[in-house]
């Protein structure tokens, strides 16, 4: 697991820039910002999203930020892998939404490989409004991460055509943790879905090329995890306990 342990030090080296001052945004009155975006698994081949912009909105101004955008596959977007699509300062204040702007270039690859054009609402054009309310300090960096919830965001239609109307939690490493460990033996559609045992809110992922997973974003609590391979091989994990800014690392999963 040594390429996960470097990828979760990547990941939660920010949270101890969330309580100290971050050298690259001294500079008084700015706060570094840097938004990630991961992904729920979906049943498809592929989901390509074209992300045109990101957009931060601070005592109720639209602050426009450089965003790396393109046309990612959401499904590649797991196992411990994201897109960076914000790193910049920005205005310190009342942070209240976080906008992911969308543009028309966005297509599912269903299970036998055709494609189809997802059909995309024209209120994405300015913006999928994501509810943040968080104060951002100066001389502080913060890491927000964008969890696209694939099955819930592709609906398909009687025409035969599909809709994209996105479903994205939005979390930030300085309200949660992660859970990161490996199966065996594996494949290359073994999910991993935890459960929270109070809210019943699910969290999932699939392994990566070597078995490995890593989920991120995930809240305080204690949860049930769950294997599932494309096998039917299963397993289940009581009891996982996630605390605010760590990685809860598991043992070896086996099938």
């Amino acid at each position: 697991m040594k390429n996960l342990f470097k990828l979760i030090l990547s990941v939660f080296v920010v949270s101890a820039a969330l309580i100290s001052c971050d050298s690259d945004s001294t500079a008084e009155g700015t706060s570094g910002m840097s938004v990630r975006l991961v992904d729920a698994p979906g049943d498809y081949e592929n989901v390509f999203i074209d992300v045109v912009g990101v957009e931060a909105i601070v005592d109720g101004e639209i602050v426009m930020l450089d965003t790396n955008a393109g046309v990612y596959d959401l499904l590649t977007l797991t196992g411990g892998n994201f897109v960076s699509l914000v790193n910049e300062d920005i205005p310190s204040g009342d942070l209240s939404q976080v906008r992911l702007v969308l543009g028309a270039d966005n297509s599912v690859v269903l299970n036998g490989g055709e494609t189809i054009a997802l059909q995309t609402p024209s209120a994405q054009q300015s913006g999928l409004k994501l509810e943040v309310n968080y104060d951002l300090q100066p001389g502080v960096t913060y890491e927000f991460i964008m969890d696209f919830k694939v099955d819930e965001s592709i609906v398909a239609q009687g025409n035969g055509g599909y809709l994209l109307k996105p479903v994205i939690r939005i979390t930030t490493s300085a309200e949660s943790g992660a859970i990161a460990g490996s199966v065996e033996p594996f494949d290359t559609e073994t999910k991993v879905t935890a459960t929270n045992d109070a809210s019943g809110e699910e969290i999932s992922a699939y392994t990566d090329e070597t078995g490995e997973f890593l989920l991120y974003g995930v809240p305080e609590g204690t949860y049930t995890l769950e294997v599932e391979s494309e096998s039917g091989l299963t397993a289940t994990v009581n009891d996982v306990t996630v605390v605010i800014g760590e990685t809860t690392v598991l043992e070896v999963i086996v099938l």
